[in-house]
């Protein structure tokens, strides 16, 4: 595996890797204004809209019920959107394109095999739907991920079942990943095994990795974008590095609360004594406001803010 090592520690790696083979900032998936309502639960998903680059990794985050995996559904054809426009490579996928689905890997949290097969019985059905279906790249990965090929699935632990599934989604060859949870329940030495493999993957500049996920750690480790949905409405995308190095929450008085530009408050959540309010530019509030003080912002906090603080509301 080439390690691309950059001497700027704010330009992101998928960035360096297009550079280095002179390429453009093209995406691998778009989504426009893409919509689905569930009248029966009164879940909407609504106007749902970002774009995720070649060589990029996507963090995708959102609390219980977000519509995470209604979003991954809509993607992968398997919800069908009510409105909106979905391109992958390019164009829209129809359910005839069979081509375009050998180039997606899908992992999805919970049992993705029938649990009476084993490993063999699963790369023997796996060959007969995938073209590109690569026997020897599947056994390289259970031998890596030390899967024992002759037991059934129903006797692995679910580390193992998901390490399962990730050799599979990646025995085909795809040029893009989606993972519905695929870490999530899985211990810290487990978790970190799997990232190791999804940022070998993304080293190659046409690949990419849309990553839904509740720990928000994993994304801090190697997404290159975090985007945010809420109630089904996407909230915003942001790079990680401006996340780590530009985003803040200032810990505010009321009065300092009162005096702050209403074009600076992202969202704001009050506390006991304080008001925490989560900000693009630290180091500009900082600059602009004087003594307030500015901490830096975790994935978990600006989701935190976003889900359970409010909006700025704009006197008309």
């Amino acid at each position: 595996m080439e390690i691309i090592i950059s001497n700027n520690a704010n330009k992101p790696i998928y960035e360096q890797i297009r550079e280095r083979n002179g390429l453009g900032m093209e995406n691998i998936l778009e989504l426009q204004q893409v919509s689905k309502a569930f009248p029966k639960s009164g879940f909407w998903l609504k106007d749902v809209t970002f774009s995720l680059p070649y060589g990029a990794v996507m963090g995708f985050v959102g609390e219980n019920g977000a519509g995470k995996t209604t979003t991954i559904g809509c993607i992968l054809n398997t919800i069908k959107k009510d409105g909106g426009t979905v391109k992958l490579f390019g164009r829209e996928m129809l359910d005839r394109d069979t081509d375009m689905r050998e180039k997606i890997g899908v992992v999805y949290d919970g049992d993705n095999f029938p649990s009476h097969w084993n490993a063999k019985q699963l790369s023997q059905v796996m060959a007969g739907l995938y073209q590109g279906w690569d026997h020897g790249l599947f056994q390289k990965y259970l031998t890596e991920f030390q899967l024992p090929a002759g037991q059934k699935i129903r006797h692995y632990s679910r580390g193992m079942t998901m390490k399962l599934a990730l050799a599979a989604a990646l025995a085909h060859h795809p040029k893009l990943l989606i993972l519905d949870e695929a870490t999530s329940g899985l211990d810290p030495v487990m978790r970190d095994e799997m990232l190791d493999v999804f940022l070998d993957f993304v080293q190659k500049e046409d690949h990419s990795i849309l990553l839904s996920s509740h720990i928000t750690s994993d994304l801090e480790k190697v997404a290159d974008y975090i985007t945010f949905i809420h109630e089904g409405k996407l909230v915003m995308t942001v790079t990680r590095n401006d996340l780590v190095y530009r985003y803040a929450v200032l810990r505010c008085k009321e009065s300092q609360f009162k005096a702050l530009d209403p074009e600076d408050i992202l969202a704001y959540r009050k506390r006991d004594f304080q008001i925490d309010v989560l900000v693009s530019d630290g180091k500009e509030a900082q600059r602009k406001y004087g003594e307030i003080v500015a901490d830096h912002v975790s994935v978990d906090e600006v989701m935190l803010l976003l889900v359970k603080g409010e909006r700025y509301e704009r006197a008309s």
